[in-house]
């Protein structure tokens, strides 16, 4: 099972690193446009992106995605989950969830729940900016 994560996980690294960037059709003309170039699904009849004509940026597509087993998933090929308090990091396994800690948590609690999490093993991908070192 493990390995078949793993495989699928660099699969979706691959087709990833093939995939365009996709960018709102006439970016590259409109000046209200570049600021904020994000995709827009083309509506026009005539609209040649829409057409997928040759010469034009590809049109968004199903083919494009990873593999749906691992949609989600973090890159180390844990499930991530966010947490803001210690009860919701009892309900989770070191061995298949990546802590996030939650923005909406005050720095207090935050290197609580990091201290806790990881004594019990879990990875923290988002660790509070200070966390205060003791000697002894």
């Amino acid at each position: 099972m493990r390995d078949d994560i793993e495989r699928l996980l660099k699969l979706r690294e691959r087709i990833k690193s093939k995939k365009p960037e996709f960018l709102r059709y006439l970016w590259w003309k409109k000046p209200k446009f570049k600021n904020d170039p994000k995709w827009r699904k083309p509506k026009g009849i005539d609209n040649k992106v829409k057409r997928k004509l040759k010469g034009y940026p590809p049109l968004v597509s199903v083919g494009y995605g990873g593999p749906s087993e691992v949609r989600g998933y973090h890159p180390s090929g844990l499930i991530p989950a966010v947490v803001s308090t210690l009860e919701e990091l009892n309900k989770l396994d070191p061995s298949k969830n990546i802590i996030y800690i939650s923005g909406n948590t005050g720095l207090k609690k935050k290197i609580e729940i990091y201290r806790a999490a990881v004594s019990r093993g879990f990875k923290v991908a988002n660790p509070p900016a200070v966390v205060e070192v003791r000697s002894g």
